[in-house]
């Protein structure tokens, strides 16, 4: 006897799939983009959102040709060089997955997401796919298995393990951003494009499956379907489904919303926002902010140090973005010989120090709806979050001035203290207010650096939060 599937190929089906607790109790995620594009490793540096991408050299070097962008290639590489001979220059020769888990643990995330294939097509793993033929690390460029390596070394670390997979590929589907209809010359589309009959039945769905059925990972992290995807051709509630009921991985599974046209922020898992480009305040849906060190997530050879987000900001938009309730997932460019550029490894260091001192303020958190109002300001420079009955105020520059924290309930034996600091802490209740008097500390005794965290135990939220 078969037993009736549990989740049926409808939004409504789909949407009342409880989230796996993991995700939401992790807060903190690395996110890896890793390829071809990494041996160009090249766009020029441009304020706007989006504007510095290098894992867009594909299309937004070579193949701008609106704009005259693919000056850059031609006076480098000359104008017979493809986009697909960088392959054989990628050699990731030190690549050391081992070291790359290391750092990860270090820096205190709790799970990876890796570029398994991005928009270019090139796939980090072996595939099967008779599209992909030469055009995969394990026939061309490394040949070793990045994805399986990767995954074996970030599981032994104890992290989750999740997989980027673009739904789109550049010389395959169109798209409306251009007035050509594609990101790419037409002759590159006519030698390399996947004839749209075959795109989701032989090849789309089959790697996905591949890649769920080889890694199992934690995590899918679908990107491009939101742009022009039809739902119905994609497939995607098919797939989805098949993933919430026969996968091997499906208890702990959880994906995004960027699958098809019309999903960001209406089904997923979790909604995704990179580089704040989608409002989140107040989502009472889990979701997850993206970013790169840098202005770009593919290594950029272009961007120079005052590109680069400082240790303190980052460990301030990590605090944001869990004061929120979503989770951050920071990424990183490796070069493409394998190596996490150092000023990123130090960033990582510096997030790790600091979460080993402050993680019980972040991990298995939720936002405090109940905060008083201005959290969050820069002003007060305070934000919370919340465990069960404690109450986290993280103050991102030392507090000048005694501390008010309003909203709670006194009544109880509540404490306060201050992560990393072992002397006691002076503070009074006042109706629903706490009051605490920063302590006078020599620079010797300061606990950590960029931010510290008061943690009011037992302060009982009140019925309106």
């Amino acid at each position: 006897m078969t037993h009736p599937l549990k989740y049926k190929p409808t939004w409504q089906s789909l949407d009342s799939r409880p989230m796996p607790p993991w995700f939401e109790e992790a807060k903190f995620g690395i996110f890896i983009h890793w390829g071809i594009y990494s041996v160009p490793a090249w766009r020029p540096v441009g304020e706007q959102r989006y504007a510095s991408y290098a894992e867009w050299y594909y299309a937004s070097v070579i193949g701008d040709l609106e704009r005259g962008g693919d000056a850059f290639h031609r006076t480098n590489y000359g104008d017979d060089f493809e986009y697909r001979d960088f392959a054989p220059m990628f050699g990731a020769e030190l690549f050391d997955p081992e070291t790359w888990a290391d750092l990860f643990a270090r820096s205190g995330a709790r799970y990876v997401v890796l570029t398994a294939k991005h928009h270019d097509g090139y796939c980090l793993w072996p595939t099967k796919s008779p599209y992909k033929e030469y055009w995969n690390s394990g026939e061309i460029g490394p040949r070793r298995d990045l994805v399986g390596e990767l995954t074996e070394a970030v599981r032994d670390r104890g992290l989750r393990m999740g997989l980027y997979y673009s739904i789109v590929e550049w010389e395959t589907n169109p798209t409306h951003r251009t007035k050509s209809g594609y990101f790419l010359d037409q002759g590159l589309i006519e030698r390399y494009q996947i004839p749209k009959h075959a795109y989701v039945e032989k090849h789309l769905l089959p790697q996905l499956k591949e890649l769920v059925m080889n890694y199992q990972p934690s995590l899918l992290f679908a990107d491009g379907g939101e742009w022009d995807g039809d739902e119905a051709y994609l497939k995607t509630k098919e797939f989805l489904a098949w993933l919430y009921n026969k996968a091997p991985n499906r208890e702990e599974v959880v994906v995004n919303d960027r699958w098809a046209k019309g999903m960001p922020g209406a089904h997923g898992d979790y909604y995704s926002s990179e580089y704040a480009d989608a409002d989140m305040e107040g989502s009472e849906h889990p979701w997850e902010e993206s970013r790169g060190i840098g202005g770009s997530y593919g290594f950029n050879r272009a961007e120079n140090l005052d590109d680069y987000s400082s240790s303190e900001a980052l460990v301030h938009e990590l605090v944001d973005v869990v004061s929120r309730g979503g989770n951050f997932l920071l990424n990183v460019g490796p070069t493409a010989d394998g190596r996490i550029p150092v000023i990123m490894q130090e960033r990582l260091a510096d997030i790790g120090e600091w979460l080993r001192v402050n993680g019980e303020a972040i991990y298995d958190t939720t936002a405090w709806r109940g905060a008083p109002t201005g959290s969050g300001d820069e002003a007060q420079a305070i934000y919370y979050t919340a465990k069960g009955n404690d109450i986290y105020a993280i103050c991102t520059a030392w507090p000048q001035n005694e501390l008010h924290v309003v909203g709670l309930d006194t009544g109880g034996a509540i404490s306060v203290e201050l992560l990393g600091y072992k002397q006691a802490i002076e503070w009074i209740s006042e109706g629903d207010r706490i009051m605490i008097t920063p302590p006078l500390i020599s620079p010797a005794q300061v606990p950590c650096r960029y931010a510290y965290v008061f943690k009011l135990s037992n302060a009982i939220r009140l019925a309106n939060d």
